[in-house]
């Protein structure tokens, strides 16, 4: 990241987590060249109404923690964020499609936080191609939390919730 456009790339990130958000996404990558040797590498990534960014330029003077957040204040050390994919009881998403976590609209869901699950129950429903796929618990457990809201858009591995 060039020294001279370090605000004009904090605006630029402001404004991929608006379009994230406005659009109902839930990643943005983005590669800007300036130069040569010079160039901006943003992801923008929405789980669980959290946006984080991740800032990499091979030729930047200042270290990437320096740069200020999406919301203005000093931006955390990588390892502060947690990761819910890390978790040993993450549920990822097996596709890409919509997260639907009720039968049908108005009905009561699946399951909820703090509900107990057996192994082949079902947790939610993934649309892909017009086709509902019931995503079954892969163990017996307790739901901890729940990482995806109704009618969001999931990609591939994503963390949908957490079985303990």
């Amino acid at each position: 990241m060039s020294k001279n456009n370090t605000e004009a790339d904090v605006a630029f990130i402001q404004a991929l987590a608006e379009l994230l958000n406005s659009n109902e996404l839930t990643e943005l990558s983005v590669k800007r060249e300036y130069g040569e040797d010079d160039s901006l590498e943003v992801r923008v990534v929405k789980q669980a109404n959290i946006v984080t960014t991740q800032v990499a330029a091979p030729m930047m003077a200042a270290a990437p923690a320096a740069m200020p957040a999406v919301g203005g204040a000093p931006a955390a050390a990588p390892a502060a964020v947690e990761d819910p994919a890390q978790h040993p009881g993450a549920v990822t998403s097996p596709m890409v499609g919509t997260v639907y976590i009720a039968p049908e609209p108005g009905a009561s869901p699946f399951v909820t936080v703090g509900a107990t699950v057996t192994e082949g129950q079902t947790l939610l429903i993934i649309e892909a191609m017009k086709t509902m796929n019931h995503i079954p618990a892969p163990r017996a457990g307790t739901v901890k939390r729940v990482l995806v809201s109704d009618g969001t858009a999931v990609e591939y591995g994503a963390p949908l919730m957490i079985i303990e």
